[in-house]
């Protein structure tokens, strides 16, 4: 097997050491890249152990946090219960599922100017921020909707009956 380097521009254990990029590495990295969600560590080991049938749900969290601190990964730390992770490591934003904790890319730039505008005014030297958005994904949405016209129609004896008088109303999905 031939070592390649994992070369990193951030600090921490492994950064400018020369971890090998083992293949257990890999796999997890090139699972993650191909994964079109946001999964918990214990969704790649399921993913990954087709590939290799021997691997340890110990080993792919330590690979994860590996490939995390070396900046090749990103670890996704959100208010959910679930810790997951994300292939893609350019700044960017997440909505959050508050029903089932399903993990979705906002899609909106990075605002860089909030951390400019914060450090010149309260004299903390800001070096980040984190923006979470929470609402209920599109399947929780409709599972929703649904049961709530089930209750109605059952209420009522009416298909499909609905007093909006008695619930509030079923957010409504938006645009960015």
């Amino acid at each position: 097997m031939t070592k390649v380097q994992c070369k990193s521009q951030h600090d921490g254990p492994g950064a400018g050491h020369g971890i090998r990029m083992t293949r257990q590495r890999k796999v997890i990295l090139e699972t993650l890249r191909e994964m079109a969600t946001h999964p918990s560590a214990e969704e790649v080991y399921e993913v990954v152990r087709r590939q290799l049938p021997r691997i340890s749900l110990g080993t792919v969290y330590r690979n994860l946090e590996v490939l995390s601190e070396l900046g090749k990964i990103q670890k996704l730390e959100l208010g959910g219960t679930i810790k997951r992770f994300d292939w893609n490591t350019k700044k960017h934003y997440h909505i959050r599922c508050i029903n089932c904790d399903r993990v979705d890319d906002a899609p909106m730039g990075f605002m860089d100017n909030v951390e400019t505008a914060l450090d010149d005014t309260t004299g903390y030297q800001i070096t980040g921020h984190r923006l979470e958005f929470l609402g209920l994904c599109p399947h929780c949405l409709e599972k929703a909707i649904e049961r709530r016209s089930l209750t109605h129609s059952q209420d009522t004896g009416l298909p499909g009956a609905d007093d909006p008088s008695e619930d509030p109303p079923v957010p409504k999905a938006s645009s960015f």
